[in-house]
């Protein structure tokens, strides 16, 4: 079980002694991201991930990532929909160092008006590059599907315009509104003894107030389809993402789920991609996901097909889809699905930067029932009947939304092909 200790501020520390390793990975996580934000500030909090590596008050960019580096370190950040993060890699004797840079650019950022422009010039390039990218772009197109209107359906970097109108004073309230102790955790994975790593939190952010920070609002789902929206543009394949709405990361079925998921098209002796190019060879790649939110999820199933099999491949994808409701998973298929997770996840807790990651986003996210054992315990008992109730809860045409990018101009034959069985 690992230990949550919280200062006197609200900041939380949780870490995970693993003393056979020589590293230490190390994350600041703060509950801001994509769902924080408007249609206005859509991007701020991913510009602000950016800015936070150009220099502290104390330190320039170039000192930050010598004394990293110099250290044969490395770190990097990320925005998400709920969270952001800023993480370190280092050897077990440089910890301390890994959490005052952190602390450091958490705190302390210059937020420079000319950095700010730069970087802003940056990120329309990244979200240029986004657009360029066909089976990047076609999740964008999905998630605005399946939450318009709302910050779930709106791009993380942002769009041009938004990034374009973000300020500086903008930024630094954004920062002061969520960056407090009260909306971070400290998380360290590899070989430092818990009660130095929170010794040592305490020295470099207990000083600073706590305050409460203001949520996000919850995801609305009132529309009933199928949706299906086709957007035209010269490309070499036509890319497909197929949504379904479907449990919160709280609910009892999240273990039926992620073997569905599994099942489904997470790995190459999966259904989707067994049947759907190996059997028929209509497709290079595809693949089913999920994801996971406090308030709601989605399950997710994208590929990239030649112009003239998007019919067939969608066919067979929906009614391989639609076979899961009807039809009971064989046990050996859920014993296989079962062995897999759960490899999967032992073989992730063995790394340092890749368990540091995994409890961070369950503590930051506020799950209670995040040990191994208790999840592998929940995998385990996971029966056919589970995943049937949750495919028939899941499965309906009325929760279909397909998002298309192709040369194709007419959806009349995509429409005929779209629907399930």
């Amino acid at each position: 079980m690992y230990k949550i200790d919280s200062l006197a501020n609200g900041l939380k520390i949780v870490s995970e002694p693993m003393n056979h390793m020589e590293s230490v990975a190390i994350g600041i996580w703060i509950r801001a991201g994509g769902r924080y934000e408007s249609p206005k500030n859509s991007g701020i909090s991913h510009i602000l991930e950016h800015l936070l590596f150009k220099g502290t008050k104390t330190r320039d960019m170039t000192t930050i990532k010598q004394e990293i580096e110099g250290r044969g370190g490395s770190f990097n950040g990320f925005t998400a929909e709920d969270h952001t993060c800023y993480l370190v890699k280092l050897l077990a004797k440089d910890l301390e160092l890994g959490i005052d840079i952190l602390s450091d650019m958490v705190l302390n950022p210059r937020l420079d008006e000319e950095e700010l422009k730069k970087e802003k010039s940056v990120i329309i390039e990244e979200i240029n590059m986004y657009k360029d990218m066909p089976s990047h772009h076609v999740h964008e197109v999905l998630a605005e599907m399946m939450w318009p209107g709302q910050p779930l359906g709106m791009p993380l970097a942002g769009t041009v315009d938004s990034v374009n109108a973000i300020t500086r004073d903008q930024v630094a309230m954004y920062k002061e509104g969520h960056y407090n102790p009260r909306n971070m955790v400290v998380v360290c994975a590899g070989k430092a003894k818990e009660d130095i790593v929170a010794k040592l939190a305490g020295k470099y952010l207990a000083g600073v107030k706590g305050e409460s920070a203001s949520g996000f609002e919850g995801a609305k789902i009132a529309r009933k389809g199928p949706y299906l929206k086709l957007m035209t543009k010269e490309t070499e394949q036509t890319h497909v993402a197929l949504g379904l709405h479907t449990i919160d990361r709280f609910h009892p079925d999240k273990y039926a789920l992620s073997l569905l998921n599994v099942i489904m098209g997470a790995n190459m002796s999966s259904r989707l991609f067994h049947i759907v190019r190996d059997e028929m060879a209509l497709c290079y790649e595809i693949a089913s996901s999920v994801r996971k939110y406090e308030d709601c999820g989605a399950f997710v199933v994208s590929a990239g097909v030649d112009h003239q099999k998007l019919s067939k491949a969608l066919e067979v994808i929906l009614r391989e889809i639609g076979r899961m409701k009807k039809e009971p998973v064989s046990k050996e298929e859920l014993r296989r699905a079962k062995e897999y997770y759960k490899g999967q996840l032992l073989f992730a807790l063995e790394d340092t930067m890749s368990h540091m990651l995994w409890l961070g986003e369950k503590v930051t996210c506020g799950e209670k029932d995040f040990s191994a054992k208790s999840i592998l315990g929940g995998i385990e008992a996971v029966t056919v009947e589970d995943l049937m109730r949750i495919s028939k809860e899941t499965f309906l045409n009325e929760n279909l939304n397909l998002a298309v990018i192709s040369p194709i101009k007419e959806d009349k034959t995509i429409r005929e092909a779209f629907h399930l069985s």
